[in-house]
């Protein structure tokens, strides 16, 4: 573990994720620091013991004073604020992140910050359909998958900072993947899934369904409930790898649609048969943690 207790983390972006990365990692005893762009998620977060301190600004002070920075903004403002922050960092700081996409932010992201900070990209695989710093849980990290996105940049010190940070929240399993191979991965697991249960919340306009459904369409349009600015932005970024992968599914769609038409039952019960192979794959408690 290279990541010592004494070390000051700052919090840039006390929302949901960011409110659980403060939760987490204030319980491992580290001095935890919040921005936000409101004082109401500061005076709630200070009230509850989830930060130490915090400013609706953001604070120089509290910037020099940082050995580890976690952003939990959206893509474009997190360029912004190391474009118009960074001079204030700590010689030899870490920045680490949850932004769901990478490719269009690490590389811009590490070419314009200053040679003696690093940025290592990561991406907890978790969250909730609820948003805030009220909302916050550092148990939705516990078991989770996490995400470790470093480029020819990254030295092994910090890659290993970034990973000791998913074991002090309690993930279960940690990934190196290239920022690539991260987004054209996230657009088919998590984006192309929050297009599905959009589209199924909009293609009919029956205002009745509440009445008549089960779990199984309530589990599957859990995530319908999102919020757009952030999800359209994520969208717009990772358009090739999330495109692409819509393409597939509507293959796949359209082939299973044939199958009905044509009364192919040996055919959708293949179909099936796969999908519950694959989908154990999910529910096997014993498969080894990194």
């Amino acid at each position: 573990m290279l990541i010592e207790k004494n070390k000051n983390v700052l919090i840039v972006g006390l929302g949901l994720m960011g409110g659980s990365y403060a939760k987490g990692l204030k319980k491992h005893g580290f001095h935890v620091c919040g921005i936000a762009r409101r004082q109401d998620p500061i005076d709630f977060a200070i009230a509850h013991d989830i930060i130490d301190e915090g400013y609706a600004y953001t604070d120089t002070d509290a910037v020099s004073r940082a050995d580890i920075l976690v952003f939990a903004l959206y893509p474009k403002a997190f360029k912004d604020w190391i474009n118009e922050y960074q001079k204030y960092l700590k010689p030899g700081a870490v920045i680490t992140d949850v932004t769901g996409v990478k490719e269009c932010v690490v590389y811009d992201i590490q070419n314009i910050l200053r040679d003696d900070v690093e940025f290592i990209a990561a991406h907890p695989m978790c969250g909730r359909e609820v948003y805030g710093v009220e909302n916050s849980d550092e148990r939705m990290f516990y078991g989770a998958n996490y995400i470790v996105v470093p480029t020819d940049k990254n030295t092994d010190d910090a890659i290993e900072v970034c990973k000791d940070l998913g074991r002090l929240l309690g993930v279960g399993r940690i990934s190196v993947l290239s920022p690539k191979e991260h987004d054209r991965m996230i657009g088919f697991v998590s984006q192309l899934t929050h297009v599905i249960a959009v589209s199924l919340m909009t293609c009919s306009d029956n205002t009745h369904l509440v009445d008549y459904t089960g779990d199984s369409f309530r589990d599957l349009t859990r995530i319908a409930r999102i919020n757009d600015t952030m999800w359209s932005e994520l969208f717009s970024m990772n358009k090739e790898a999330l495109t692409e992968q819509i393409d597939v599914f509507m293959k796949e769609l359209g082939s299973f649609r044939e199958m009905i038409d044509k009364g192919d039952i040996e055919g959708m019960r293949a179909k099936m048969r796969l999908s519950t192979e694959r989908r154990a794959l999910f529910d096997d408690k014993r498969r080894p943690k990194k």
